[in-house]
């Protein structure tokens, strides 16, 4: 254990010593988990199945009344989870389209709105909804090396740029910015489209999937731009067919045809909702 301290200290200080990143052991072993192959990280939860929960005696023994410390994090650095707000509803746990071998269910959770018209989200609700997706993202079964992340519109945007800097290793960021016209959308000039090596791999990040097949033209579109790219897909809100906002299957999610036909590699969904929908902080488009 002291020996992992050390390589916190050294990780958190970056390449030329300067930095002041807090890591944790946790944060350590969870990313040389990530870097295991699939079979490797079957083995271990086999033998982390067979073997019988053993007491630790090593923990130390503090004064009654005093809290014990975390043995994983005795200096108290850990992250503490995102703050949930109080628009998010109830977490449930749904199967979605994923790599092979990955981790197929994601925990995600519902928005429910008793008023009629839009949801207007809170930066806490942003927050929490994009700090979601990066848990799913970092639970897919295998380390996620991405080349670029692309936002769609002003909202997709934001989250690209955290999911970028938490979970990619601060990738180049991509901006697809979407025009309506009358028969569906299109991509303005203004939309940026970094470098990329050949068949790169991309995430595209979008606020909500109802109806239209927006994604499906967007994808087309990058395809064409990055021939043979892997594209992954991770969108803030998913519209439900029915009242019922905890679905139990992909399908019951108006875009799951839509999301489908687009062939990700992997799809994360951090929230589910009703109609109209969800409007996003400061009215982002």
């Amino acid at each position: 254990m002291p020996s992992l301290f050390v390589l916190c200290e050294a990780y958190g200080r970056g390449p030329s010593g300067q930095d002041n990143e807090t890591i944790t052991p946790t944060d350590l072993i969870a990313e040389a988990y990530e870097r295991l192959t699939p079979e490797d990280q079957l083995t271990i939860k086999q033998l982390a199945a067979a073997r019988p929960p053993q007491p630790d005696t090593n923990i130390l023994r503090m004064p009654r009344g005093v809290a014990q410390p975390d043995p994983y994090d005795p200096l108290g650095t850990r992250q503490l989870p995102a703050r949930r707000s109080d628009q998010v509803g109830t977490d449930f746990t749904l199967t979605v389209p994923t790599i092979e071998y990955g981790n197929p269910d994601i925990t995600l959770f519902t928005l429910p709105n008793a008023r009629p018209g839009l949801l207007d989200l809170t930066w806490e609700t942003f927050g929490y909804g994009v700090d979601r997706l990066s848990q799913q993202i970092k639970s897919l079964g295998r380390r996620l090396d991405v080349d670029i992340c692309f936002g769609v519109n002003e909202a997709g945007l934001v989250m690209a740029t955290f999911l970028a800097s938490a979970r990619f290793s601060r990738c180049p960021i991509g901006y697809l910015r979407c025009n309506k016209i009358r028969d569906g959308i299109e991509l303005d000039v203004a939309s940026l489209y970094p470098d990329a090596k050949e068949a790169p791999t991309i995430v595209v990040c979008d606020f909500e999937v109802k109806h239209a097949d927006n994604i499906g033209y967007l994808t087309h579109e990058l395809r064409a731009r990055y021939p043979k790219a892997e594209l992954y897909f991770a969108v803030f809100g998913a519209m439900t067919k029915s009242r019922n906002l905890d679905v139990t299957r992909f399908d019951d999610l108006t875009g799951a045809k839509i999301m489908r036909a687009a062939s990700f590699e992997a799809v994360f969904v951090a929230a589910t909702m009703g109609p109209p929908g969800i409007e996003p902080p400061l009215e982002l488009r």
